[in-house]
C-alpha cells in the first residue's frame, strides 16, 4: 500500500467517523515512515475540511461534528508521544477557555481538539473562566491567539471584560482574540472588539490558521489582517 493510500484511509475514517480503526492507521502510518505531520495535515486536517463542508451542507450536524472531534481525538493518543518529543511541528499556541458564568464546554471542546489536529499549541482553561485567569494565561503562555467560548447570553457580557483586561495590562496587541457560541454574532465581536466571530468549529478552526503564519515553529508572527 502506497503512502498516499495510508492518508487517503485516515482522512476517510475521520470523514466516516470511524473511531475503531483510526489508531490502527495511524501506527500503519507511522511505520510506513509517514510522519506525525503528515499525518495531521494530510490525513486529520483533510478529513476535518469534508467534515466542515458536510455540515455546512447539513448533511453532517453537531452530533456528527462532536464524533469526527472524537475520531480525530483517538488518533492524536497514538500521535502524542511524537508531538511531546517536539517531532510535529507547531504552527501557532491559543489559550481557549468557557467565560465566567458560563459551565458548557463541548463547543469549546471540539474547537480544541480540532486545533490541536491542525498543528496547534491549544492551553484549555476551562468553564466558568474569570478575566483575570485568561491574563494570566496570556502572560505566561504568551500565545497567538485567544479563544473565548459563551453559550448563554448572560455571560457572553464577560468577553468584553476579558478584552478590557488585555487592553488595561498591555497585551491587546499581542493577541488575536476569536470568540463563539450560540449566541455570539460577528456585530458583537466588532462592538466588543474581538477580531472574528466564529459560525462553527471549523469556521473558527480556519480563522485561526489564517492568523498565523504556517512556517514558523514557536515564534509568534500574527498575519496582517
Amino acid at each position: 500500500m502506497s503512502l498516499e493510500d495510508i492518508l487517503e484511509k485516515i482522512k476517510k475514517a475521520v470523514v466516516n467517523l470511524d473511531a475503531e480503526n483510526i489508531q490502527r492507521l495511524c501506527r500503519e502510518a507511522l511505520e510506513a515512515g509517514i510522519t506525525p505531520y503528515e499525518i495531521i495535515m494530510r490525513g486529520f486536517s483533510k478529513g476535518l475540511e469534508i467534515v466542515g463542508e458536510k455540515y455546512e451542507r447539513e448533511e453532517y450536524y453537531l452530533a456528527e461534528l462532536v464524533v469526527a472531534g472524537e475520531v480525530v481525538k483517538e488518533g492524536m493518543k497514538i500521535l502524542e508521544p511524537y508531538l511531546e518529543r517536539g517531532e510535529v511541528k507547531k504552527i501557532g499556541r491559543v489559550v481557549i477557555g468557557t467565560v465566567k458564568g458560563d459551565l458548557h464546554d463541548i463547543g469549546k471542546n471540539i474547537v480544541k481538539t480540532l486545533l490541536r489536529a491542525v498543528g496547534f499549541d491549544v492551553i484549555d482553561l476551562g468553564v466558568d473562566v474569570p478575566p483575570e485567569k485568561f491574563i494570566e494565561a496570556v502572560k505566561k503562555h504568551k500565545p497567538d491567539i485567544v479563544a473565548m467560548s459563551a453559550l448563554m447570553t448572560t455571560t457572553m457580557n464577560e468577553m468584553e471584560n476579558v478584552i478590557k483586561m488585555l487592553r488595561e495590562n498591555g497585551l491587546r496587541d499581542k493577541v488575536k482574540v476569536i470568540i463563539g457560541g450560540a449566541p455570539i454574532t460577528k456585530e458583537f465581536a466588532e462592538k466588543i472588539g474581538a477580531d472574528a466571530a466564529a459560525e462553527d468549529a471549523i469556521d473558527g478552526v480556519n480563522i485561526c490558521k489564517s492568523w498565523v503564519s504556517e512556517g514558523d515553529s514557536c515564534v509568534r508572527r500574527i498575519k496582517a489582517t
